[in-house]
């Protein structure tokens, strides 16, 4: 089989894209000494990159698989299959300004207010397609300019036509630059705590962004590495639906097992086994998590012998082999 080669992020998403590979079977050492750790699967070959550079190098064919964030694969517009949502690292990227700014609570107030005081809007961001794609959009903007492009601005090189609005390439510590520097900033949040801090305000939300595992279209199309992307597909989504179910056994009575069932619509499809004692039987299913504080009642009632625990994984070979595992 050929070799699938498999980039996972270096940074804030490191820790909990190890853990859900973990969870999902595999076991990786020498991540904190090597950019090239090492995988319990011969037909994997791991590297460590930033997430910002995974969606192109996937895109590219250099990396065949790869884990990273909606907002890198969007900034980026890397034209990669996007496998499977995996849920961790949740944060939206916003559009944020001082808060002593009363009147400004949208991007259309914003532009309003530098067209007034005849000057240049500045917004500062790590993410400069995005800032641009998500102004450009604006029908405020749209009644000014039309679709002239904003101008983009890095210590290299400038693009856009439109000086009126200015997006400048921020190297960090962006939460800083209003408003003395900027008059807005397009970054990443996950509690806002940080922007409450620096005094400033969301006033727009560009997008909601997880980790996401990604992968090569041509590699798709490759039968021998396909199988092996599917391999790893099927791990993380029985890794991820796993962290969202409880596995349940129960004791019950044979005459309390038509009541328990009727009065539990979670309980679907359980597995009903026979006891040494002919008078009891065992329930052994997969519930929701969400459902189980719902349901201890009537199992209390009902139920002997109640074993909870949370199952590692659940796969989902059926979908998966009828090609609706992707989401």
């Amino acid at each position: 089989m050929k070799i699938v080669k498999f980039a996972i992020p270096k940074g804030h998403l490191s820790e909990k894209t190890l853990a859900i590979l973990n969870r999902a079977g595999y076991i990786i050492s020498g991540d904190d000494r090597t950019y090239r750790p090492s995988i319990n699967d011969p037909n994997i070959e791991l590297k460590v990159l930033r997430p910002q550079e995974i969606p192109i190098f996937v895109s590219e064919g250099m990396q065949d698989v790869g884990i990273s964030g909606r907002d890198w694969i969007q900034e980026t517009h890397a034209d990669v299959e996007i496998l499977l949502d995996l849920e961790y690292s949740r944060v939206n990227l916003v559009l944020a300004v001082p808060k002593n700014w009363l009147n400004i609570n949208s991007l259309s107030d914003l532009i309003e207010k530098c067209v007034i005081e005849g000057r240049a809007l500045r917004i500062s961001t790590e993410y400069l397609s995005a800032a641009c794609d998500f102004v450009k959009s604006n029908l405020t903007y749209k009644k000014y300019w039309i679709n002239n492009d904003p101008q983009i601005i890095t210590p290299w090189w400038r693009t856009g036509s439109n000086e009126k609005v200015q997006i400048f390439l921020s190297f960090g510590a962006t939460e800083a630059k209003p408003p003395e520097d900027a008059d807005a900033i397009v970054e990443v949040v996950d509690t806002g705590t940080s922007l409450s801090q620096n005094n400033l305000k969301i006033i727009e939300t560009i997008m909601k962004t997880s980790a996401l595992l990604i992968t090569n279209k041509q590699s798709l199309r490759d039968p021998e590495k396909n199988e092996k992307i599917t391999d790893i597909l099927t791990l993380l989504r029985g890794a991820v639906d796993g962290s969202k179910k409880l596995h349940i056994f129960a004791n019950v009575r044979k005459d309390n097992l038509d009541k328990l069932l009727k009065t539990l619509p979670a309980l679907k499809n359980p597995t009903i086994s026979p006891l040494s004692d002919p008078n009891w039987v065992a329930v052994n299913t997969i519930i929701d998590k969400t459902m189980f504080l719902q349901i201890l009642p009537d199992l209390r009632n009902l139920a002997q012998g109640l074993v909870v625990y949370e199952p590692r994984q659940v796969l989902p070979l059926e979908e998966i082999a009828n090609g609706n595992g992707w989401k």
